[in-house]
C-alpha cells in the first residue's frame, strides 16, 4: 500500500509545466484524518488549469490535480469513518493545493468526506463529481427563486460541457423545456439526446452587447461560460426571472447595466460548490441519488486512465471535450 500511481505536474527551471504518471508513497501525502483508496476521479476545467501551472488555482508545484474523488477509505482516525467506507470528496482544497484525485490514494481531513449515498455507485459520484453537483445547486436555486417549468424555455449555456450537459439531462428529466447554447454546431444531435429542445447558436447569445436590454425570451438559466454572454442572457431573461452564475470560461468581466434589474425585476444568482458547508453538499449528493437519480448518465461519459489523462486534459483546454471525462484509477 505504501506505493502508488498518480500523474504529477512539475514546473522546469524554464518556467514550462510538464505531466506524467509517477509512482509516489503514501507517506509523502498531507496529514489528514482520512487515507482513501481512490477508484474513479473526473476531470474539470479547474483540473486542467492546474495541470497548466495557473497560480490562481495551485501556488506549489509539483502538484496532484484532481478536484473529485469517490474511493474507500483504508485508514481513519476518527469515529465517523471505519476502513471499508465508501466517500465521496468534492471541493474544498482538494486537487487545487492539496495532492488530489488523480492519485491511487489521498489524505484528507474527515470533513471533507461524505458517505457514498445508498442510490449512487461511486462509478456514478464521479459521472456527476463536481459538475454534476454544480448543476444540481444551479438548478436548487432557479427553483428557490420562483422557477417554473410551464414559464417557458430554460437557457443552459456552454451546453455540451461537463456542468452544462449534466443541467440539460437533469433540467429535462424534472420537465423543463431546455435551449441548449453551444459554439459546437456538429453536438445538436448530442444535445438532443440529453433532452435540449432547442439549439441555440452561441453567437447568437454574442450580439447586443451594447444593447441596454434586449428581447425577454427566457424563464430561467444556468449559466456556464460567464463574460458578455452571461450579462446578455441577464438582458433576455423574462421579468423576475433568474439565471444561475457559475463558471468563467469566455471570461471573468462583462458589462453590465442597472436596466434588466430595475426594469425586469431579474436575479442573477452565483453558485458555488467549493466550500459549500458539508451538510449543504451530502443533502444535493442524497437528492442526485433519489429524486433527482439520472439514469441515462453513460450517454454523458469518456473514461480515460491516468495514462490517458494527460491527452484529455489538452483536449478540455482546447474547448473540444464534449460531456464528461471520467478518470479510472486501478
Amino acid at each position: 500500500m505504501s506505493k502508488f500511481k498518480a500523474l504529477l505536474v512539475s514546473e522546469g527551471a524554464a518556467g514550462e509545466f510538464t505531466r506524467q504518471v509517477v509512482e509516489r508513497d503514501v507517506s509523502e501525502l498531507p496529514a489528514g484524518e482520512l487515507l482513501i483508496r481512490v477508484q474513479y476521479s473526473s476531470l474539470n476545467y479547474k483540473d486542467a488549469l492546474s495541470a497548466s501551472g495557473n497560480r490562481g488555482v495551485t501556488k506549489n508545484f509539483p502538484h496532484t490535480p484532481g478536484i473529485d474523488a469517490a474511493g474507500v477509505v483504508a485508514e481513519s482516525s476518527v469515529a465517523e469513518f471505519s476502513p471499508g467506507d465508501e466517500v465521496i470528496v468534492t471541493g474544498y482544497d482538494l486537487g487545487m493545493n492539496t495532492a488530489g484525485g488523480f492519485g491511487q490514494y489521498i489524505r484528507i481531513p474527515a470533513a471533507w468526506a461524505i458517505k457514498r449515498p445508498q442510490g449512487l455507485s461511486l462509478r456514478e459520484a464521479m459521472v456527476l463529481g463536481t459538475a454534476g453537483l454544480t448543476a444540481a445547486l444551479c438548478i436548487d436555486n432557479l427553483e428557490r427563486a420562483g422557477l417554473d417549468a410551464a414559464a417557458g424555455p430554460v437557457l443552459v449555456t456552454g451546453a455540451t460541457g461537463g456542468v452544462g450537459s449534466i443541467a440539460v439531462t437533469l433540467l429535462a428529466s424534472l420537465g423543463y423545456q431546455v435551449a441548449a447554447s453551444t459554439g459546437k454546431a456538429d453536438q445538436a444531435d448530442f444535445l438532443k439526446q440529453l433532452g435540449a429542445s432547442q439549439i441555440v447558436e452561441r453567437s447568437a447569445l454574442q450580439e447586443g452587447v451594447e444593447r441596454p436590454l434586449l428581447k425577454e425570451q427566457w424563464a430561467g438559466a444556468v449559466d456556464t461560460v460567464g463574460g458578455d454572454i452571461l450579462f446578455n442572457v441577464v438582458k433576455s431573461l423574462q421579468y423576475g426571472a433568474s439565471v444561475a452564475c457559475c463558471g468563467l470560461t469566455a471570461g471573468t468581466s462583462f458589462k453590465a447595466s442597472v436596466m434588466p434589474f430595475i426594469l425586469r425585476g431579474v436575479n442573477l444568482l452565483g453558485v458555488d460548490s467549493v466550500e459549500l458547508p458539508l451538510v449543504d453538499k451530502a443533502s444535493m449528493w442524497d437528492r442526485l441519488s433519489v429524486q433527482w437519480k439520472l439514469n441515462n448518465l453513460e450517454r454523458l461519459v469518456h473514461e480515460v486512465t491516468l495514462e490517458q489523462l494527460p491527452a484529455a486534459i489538452e483536449q478540455i483546454l482546447a474547448g473540444k471535450l464534449v460531456g464528461r471525462v471520467l478518470v479510472r484509477l486501478d
